[in-house]
Formats: structure tokens, C-alpha cells, sequence
């Protein structure tokens, strides 16, 4: 538990009264939602900018920057107070939605940004016990009251099984005083962890049969989100949902698309791994 809560801790509760206020403001959004980052999802995944460079909402790819208020925070009162009371030092803040059925497919942030000390808070504004992060072969539920500290450069990664649609207020900070006290006695609460079973072989080998059975009827796709899916019922070591789609093209002979996985893989997770 101790180098799981490394990676992910409780920081501190939101007033109940706050937490409404920013729902409301978060479930009265325009459409305009922005699917950024498809390689590294299923679909479903959408997120609007509070907090960026340009100023503009739909901007949403990530970097170091002294951010500007865009319009749809101006446009989102309760929330802008929320966010200045917190006094943190933001790189980016975002409003980010999951839909059900969705996921987020293993992999590390960060890692293309410039070395300095920087940190995730997760603010759960919507959720339910159907979504959950996966790090380190175990299932965390965010519950929505409190404020979440994820270091994501680790590998990890998101679902929302059955719904409601989820949304969280994501805020990428730089290292601060103030940053320092909020999460100074942080904690992870053990009610909210789900350790995942180990892959065993004889599953393994069923799985990998059906994927090789949707490949030859055609249906590629769908056998890579059959074995990339395993990463959230299953405690895997890291990256092996992508190698096990790059064996089974190889297998099939797709030795392009094998080696697509392998690059997808690198981008994902970092070139440093095998």
C-alpha cells in the first residue's frame, strides 16, 4: 500500500457547498468537448480548458506554461473562486469528462515536458464506484467530496464501466508552499482500493485465443480492446497488454501492424522500456 500511495492519495475534502456550486457550473457546460489524445483512449474521453496558455477553452494539449484564465472559466464563477482560494501555482486546469464504457488505456504523462517538480490533483465532481483509476495491478476508486493527488508518471489508467458520465477537475500544478500543505497529510484510504487478480495462465490463454479468433473474422480492433481491457480486471506487469497485441499480429502475420504496437507502446509508456 505504502508505493501505491505514492502514486495516488486523498490530499483533502471540498465544502460540500462548493462541490455543488461546481457542479452545476460543470453539468451547464456548452458542447464543444475536445477528444485529445486518441491513441491513449477508447472514445469517450473529453476535456475543456480552465486554466492554459492561450486563453482558449478548446485548447487542451498539455505544456508548461504561466497560464491564462480562458473564457469558460470567466464564464463559470463558482468554480474561479474554487480555484483561487486553493492558491496553488497552475501549469493547467481542466474540466474533464468519461463517458460510460469509456477508457483510458495504460500509460505515463510528463513525459515530453521539461524537468521540473509538478503534481496532479483530481477533484471528483461526478463519479461513481464503476469508475476508477488502475495503478500498480490495483483499482482506486476517486469518490467525489475530496481532492486526489496522482503522480502520473507512473503508468495508470481510467474507466467508467457503467456510468453516470464522469467528471473531474484536473489541475496540473508546480511545486508550492501552499501545494506543500495541502497534501502534507495525505492518505489512502484502504476502502478505496481494489487489488486486482493476478492473470493466470490458463485465462491468458483463453483470451488470446478469442483475440486471434476476432483478428481472423476481421474485427482487429475489437480483439486489441479485448486484450487492452485486461488491464483493468487483471494485475499485469507493466506494458504487457501491449506486447500482447503485438503478438498477436505477429502471430497473424500483420508484422506492420505488430510493430505499430510496439512504437504505440514507446509513446505510451516511454521509450525506455523494452
Amino acid at each position: 500500500m505504502t508505493s501505491l500511495a505514492q502514486q495516488v492519495a486523498r490530499a483533502g475534502t471540498v465544502d460540500p457547498d462548493v462541490l455543488e456550486r461546481v457542479r452545476h457550473e460543470t453539468l451547464t457546460v456548452p458542447e464543444g468537448w475536445i477528444a485529445q489524445y486518441g491513441e491513449y483512449q477508447s472514445g469517450g474521453w473529453g476535456t475543456l480548458s480552465l486554466l492554459n496558455e492561450t486563453g482558449v477553452a478548446t485548447d487542451v494539449t498539455i505544456t508548461d506554461c504561466e497560464p491564462v484564465e480562458t473564457a469558460l472559466l470567466a464564464s463559470m464563477p463558482a468554480t474561479r473562486r474554487f480555484l483561487n482560494e486553493l492558491g496553488l501555482r497552475y501549469m493547467w486546469a481542466r474540466i474533464a469528462r468519461l463517458d460510460a464504457g469509456a477508457f483510458l488505456w495504460e500509460h505515463r504523462d510528463y513525459g515530453e515536458l521539461r524537468s521540473v517538480e509538478r503534481h496532479r490533483l483530481h477533484i471528483p465532481i461526478i463519479t461513481s464506484t464503476s469508475a476508477y483509476l488502475v495503478l500498480a495491478g490495483s483499482a482506486v476508486h476517486l469518490a467525489a467530496g475530496n481532492i486526489w493527488r496522482l503522480t502520473p508518471t507512473f503508468a495508470h489508467g481510467a474507466c467508467n464501466l457503467y456510468g453516470p458520465t464522469r467528471f473531474h477537475l484536473i489541475l496540473d500544478c508546480y511545486a508550492s508552499p501552499e501545494l506543500a500543505e495541502l497534501t502534507a497529510g495525505q492518505q489512502l484510504p484502504h476502502d478505496h482500493v481494489r487489488h486486482l487478480p493476478r492473470l493466470d495462465d490458463d485465462l491468458l490463454r483463453r483470451k488470446v485465443e478469442q483475440a486471434r479468433s476476432l483478428v481472423r473474422l476481421g474485427y482487429g480492433r475489437a480483439a486489441e480492446r479485448h486484450l487492452l481491457r485486461l488491464f483493468f480486471t487483471n494485475a499485469l506487469p507493466e506494458g504487457r497488454v501491449y506486447d500482447l497485441i503485438s503478438e498477436l499480429y505477429d502471430h497473424s502475420g500483420a508484422t506492420r501492424t505488430a510493430e505499430m504496437w510496439r512504437n504505440r507502446k514507446s509513446v505510451l509508456l516511454g521509450t525506455n522500456l523494452a
